[in-house]
């Protein structure tokens, strides 16, 4: 994670993601979250960037565990357009962080004396990575058996097409069966590959799959450190002979301890919410790829493409009305997020609400939206009721009645 924030700082994208946006938008619970400055930002991602190198080199490492998740999750919370399924994950692995002795060998805590090195680790503690791993990939594998991906091989036609110019693999991308083929592959992939990695004889040439798989999707998609988190993560599926007789000329290696201790209850706690929240989208009676109630924070990777526009309208009791200029509260990469997820498109309106009743000094402003989205390749279709006056609906967990539902899901 380290390399990851140095790139972002480097390529100048902290100033583009958290200072230059006039508006930020929330997840839902989090609107009061706190927005600092140009200085405090960058004094945050700084501090992201030292704890990372002291968890790294294990020095003073539970206040670099909880300093890190807690700078790293703000700073994900800070903007809502900038969810990604993988630093949702890099946040979960810097909470459980906190609580494992990862410092107890090959650390300079222990070589300074800081705390003393332990010959075992409880078992547990493997087991809930391990276990953390397994749902990511299990459910990212149950997401994809939706008739969308299976049956229509959609959105990977479309990606496979824009690719069939390469070299050597654009050939088989260009193959009238390839998107079935690798849908299908895809999803067994995901479905499979914690199970075969737990068993000793399957392990070898599974993690050689996890190593192809990510590589293959990391050189095909835009997907940032996903393929480097998921490559490096799943040599913990290994077992500690294998660790020692790889990592053993730095040192004595801990082993697992079956004995030590019992789960904890709040991990058990832990891992119920992580396996109740991605199903959430049960409770809703809408189009789960369109109107993405229940999308977030389960485990959904590539199932859509999208792409919209929102051209919204302020209207007063006089009946004059007036178009609103996105671009002038919005960076590109925001209007493009909003435009295709209802949540912001409300927050939108209530910020622009809020902003001309200030201006125009008047309280009897109505917000409507004209809203179209195209998804997986259709033609685009009006998304969001246009007779809906935005600013007398609140985002939350009930099901947004003022979504269109798409004709042809």
């Amino acid at each position: 994670m380290l390399f990851g924030l140095v790139r972002t700082l480097l390529q100048g994208w902290v100033y583009e993601l958290y200072v230059k946006p006039q508006f930020f938008f929330s997840f839902y619970g989090f609107e009061n979250l706190p927005r600092v400055g140009e200085t405090l930002v960058y004094i945050i991602y700084a501090m992201a960037i030292l704890t990372a190198i002291l968890i790294s080199i294990g020095l003073f490492y539970r206040f670099a565990t909880i300093g890190f998740f807690m700078c790293f999750t703000y700073l994900e919370l800070y903007d809502a357009t900038n969810y990604l399924n993988h630093y949702y994950l890099i946040c979960l692995f810097a909470f459980l962080l906190i609580f494992l002795p990862a410092n107890r060998s090959y650390s300079l805590d222990v070589k300074l004396g800081f705390t003393k090195a332990s010959g075992a680790v409880s078992a547990w503690m493997i087991y809930i990575i391990m276990a953390q791993i397994g749902i990511v990939y299990t459910y990212a594998g149950l997401a994809k058996l939706h008739p969308e991906w299976i049956a229509e091989a959609m959105p990977l036609t479309i990606w496979l097409n824009e690719r069939a110019h390469w070299p050597i693999l654009g050939t088989l991308f260009s193959w009238d069966y390839s998107p079935i083929l690798f849908s299908f592959l895809g999803a067994f992939y995901d479905l499979f590959i914690f199970w075969f990695l737990l068993f000793k004889k399957t392990r070898p040439w599974a993690y050689a799959a996890v190593v192809v798989f990510h590589l293959l999707t990391w050189s095909m998609f835009n997907i940032g450190l996903f393929p480097l988190i998921m490559i490096t993560s799943n040599i913990i599926f290994f077992s500690t002979a294998w660790h020692k007789k790889v990592l053993g000329k730095l040192g004595d290696m801990p082993k697992a301890d079956p004995l030590a201790r019992r789960i904890p209850r709040g991990f058990v706690i832990y891992m119920c919410i992580q396996l109740i929240l991605p199903l959430r989208f049960l409770f809703y009676n809408s189009q789960l790829l369109w109107a993405e109630e229940g999308y977030r924070f389960g485990w959904r990777v590539m199932l859509v493409e999208k792409s919209g526009l929102a051209h919204f309208t302020i209207k007063t009791s006089d009946h004059t009305a007036f178009e609103v200029d996105n671009s002038k509260f919005l960076t590109p990469f925001q209007e493009k997020q909003m435009a295709i997820q209802p949540d912001f498109i409300v927050q939108y309106a209530h910020y622009l609400g809020e902003h001309y009743s200030r201006q125009l000094q008047r309280n009897d402003l109505r917000i409507f939206v004209d809203a179209h989205v195209a998804l997986n390749g259709r033609v685009s279709q009006h998304f969001i009721n246009p007779k809906q006056d935005l600013l007398l609906v609140e985002d939350g967990y009930k099901t947004k009645e003022w979504i269109i539902a798409h004709p042809d899901l």
